[in-house]
């Protein structure tokens, strides 16, 4: 038996998973097409059809890794137990992730996209981010915990930037603790409904 040609977007998954597994094992300085095109048993103008250079193709394995491992919502019934679980999941979920993509942009990814770090990192979290975030405020908005009206953007997405820097400096999942201080004594007193 011959084996199936794989196409369209099992071929692109194949070569995105194998692109991560190649960063993952090499590094970004030592990852090439060659080498991606070897893991993923595919031809390597099957990748140059689809990403312009080493670049692109990091970014899109990135992305396709964050997308193909999702983290779960909590629903515990406060906004301090959703905070908690959400921030705690994010943590252990997105430590390696950080890890790998912290290594390749110091490794060169930044210099050779010309992105800044923020452009990656909208490119890597785009719209689940946000919607993600909107999703835990708006519930405790509808159980009357806080009023997503009076508070401005910056503050929302505060919990979720601190743990993220901390995976960026770390390196590793958030100390319980630490995320215990940025939920109790750095956000909650900033968003709680007067009495």
């Amino acid at each position: 038996m011959t084996p199936q040609r794989r196409r369209g977007p099992e071929l692109e998954a194949a070569i995105l998973d194998a692109a991560w597994d190649e960063l993952v094992a090499a590094g970004y300085a030592r990852l090439t097409m060659e080498s991606v095109a070897t893991r993923a048993g595919t031809g390597i103008a099957v990748l140059y059809r689809r990403w312009a250079n080493k670049d692109e193709l990091v970014l899109a394995a990135l992305e396709h890794y964050r997308t193909s491992h999702p983290v779960a919502l909590p629903d515990t019934g406060t906004l301090r137990g959703d905070l908690l679980a959400a921030l705690t999941g994010m943590g252990e979920a997105r430590a390696a992730f950080f890890a790998i993509t912290a290594a390749a942009a110091f490794s060169g990814l930044l210099a050779g996209t010309g992105l800044t770090p923020s452009q990656v990192r909208d490119r890597m979290l785009g719209d689940q981010r946000l919607i993600r975030i909107s999703t835990i405020y708006q519930k405790a908005h509808d159980r009357g915990e806080i009023d997503l009206a009076a508070i401005p953007p910056a503050v929302l997405a505060m919990p979720f930037d601190l743990v993220r820097h901390d995976l960026l400096m770390d390196l590793k999942p958030v100390d319980p603790a630490r995320i215990r201080a940025i939920v109790d004594e750095l956000f909650l007193p900033l968003v709680a409904r007067p009495a």
